[in-house]
């Protein structure tokens, strides 16, 4: 018996029903915690962190993963019959098969073989699955080949995160930001800084503050093992690397179409053994554990407010918990694996608590 095709009408129904169906669940859903950190030696400059932990799946790649649905549905890339297949490291992925069960639709992760074991549950559990590759660099091709052989349609979060995302406001992260220091002592951040995955949300945010005309300036910082420093740095668009980034989520083996250098202020180099204390660290603050990009994020912060105390200037520093530690309990919370893989984190821990008790920063 053969399925009788469907109509034009058929399809914008289902499209419009699709888009009602991700935006009643955006109204059930209320906007992430900004958690002031209590760091008395830093007297005068405020820091935030922003808990995009706090989604319904786990971390800030579900705001990205919203707005890349509904662009494609827009563009009438997906219909009923569409399997969706993405490129991630994990959280992007984890994000995008809850989206798609929502929808009814067949979700196919690519992922590299070392993403953490605790995602590749949780893009299961919404009934997606993991299609593995041996590198970072072999998802994309793959991802496009999965795409053309199951007539699906490929996400591609690298080149349309920065364009799927209204900058201008509708709810976007810089706006919610902004809303929400309204009341702080310093209600416009002397500084926002965050790390590129696909640089979608660097875009945004700069955009953001661009379009608002706030003073606000936007700090990059680039794991070990990716490319987006040195382009920022010398605009070469072909650098490649053979490895890819060890702080998951974050970091890339190329240039990605989604990340906008001329948004940023200023970008930094962080050593993953860096990120790995400061997570460790921030757990003493919070009492919580996060992922390494956050610790990426937060030693940043700590360097700019470090700098900040020294020039005598006071301010606001905001930002982002990416995602929650308990993903990572065999990797960046290992002692093992750390050791194996990242290094000795404990020079880099003594540094941080002696910011902790005298606000300066020992290089």
């Amino acid at each position: 018996m053969t399925m009788k095709a469907n109509t034009v009408q058929d399809q914008n129904a289902w499209i419009s029903n699709a888009i009602k169906v991700i935006e009643a669940d955006y109204q059930r859903s209320a906007d992430t915690h900004l958690i002031k950190l209590d760091i008395p030696s830093l007297e005068g400059i405020d820091l935030y962190l922003k808990d995009e932990s706090t989604h319904p799946t786990g971390s800030l790649k579900h705001r990205l993963a919203r707005s890349l649905f509904l662009y494609a549905l827009c563009n009438g890339w997906i219909n009923q019959n569409t399997t969706v297949i993405e490129s991630s490291s994990g959280s992007t992925a984890v994000s995008e098969a809850y989206f798609a069960r929502l929808l009814g639709l067949p979700f196919i992760a690519v992922v590299p073989r070392k993403t953490a074991s605790k995602k590749i549950e949780q893009i299961e559990f919404y009934g997606g699955k993991a299609h593995f590759v041996d590198s970072s660099a072999a998802i994309y091709d793959e991802s496009r080949r999965l795409a053309t052989e199951l007539n699906g349609h490929y996400m591609d979060q690298f080149t349309y995160a920065e364009r799927a995302t209204d900058w201008r406001g509708n709810n976007n992260i810089a706006n919610s930001i902004f809303n929400q220091m309204k009341f702080e002592r310093f209600p416009i951040p002397t500084w926002i800084v965050m790390s590129p995955g696909t640089g979608g949300t660097s875009a945004t945010i700069g955009r953001y503050i661009r379009y608002q005309m706030h003073p606000t300036q936007l700090c990059v910082v680039d794991p070990e093992n990716s490319v987006f420093y040195d382009y920022f740095m010398n605009r070469d668009a072909t650098i490649t690397l053979d490895s890819g980034s060890r702080i998951e989520g974050i970091g890339r083996p190329r240039v990605e179409p989604s990340f906008i250098p001329n948004v940023i202020s200023e970008m930094r180099k962080i050593p993953d053994a860096a990120s790995v204390a400061t997570v460790h660290w921030l757990q003493h603050i919070i009492g919580r554990k996060a992922g390494a990009s956050t610790g990426t994020n937060l030693y940043g912060v700590l360097q700019l407010a470090a700098e900040m105390k020294q020039r005598g200037e006071t301010g606001s520093i905001v930002t982002l918990l990416c995602d929650s530690g308990e993903r990572y309990l065999d990797t960046y919370y290992n002692d093992e694996w750390i050791a194996a893989n990242i290094g000795d984190t404990s020079a880099y821990l003594a540094q941080l608590q002696q910011l902790q008790q005298t606000g300066k920063w020992q290089a």
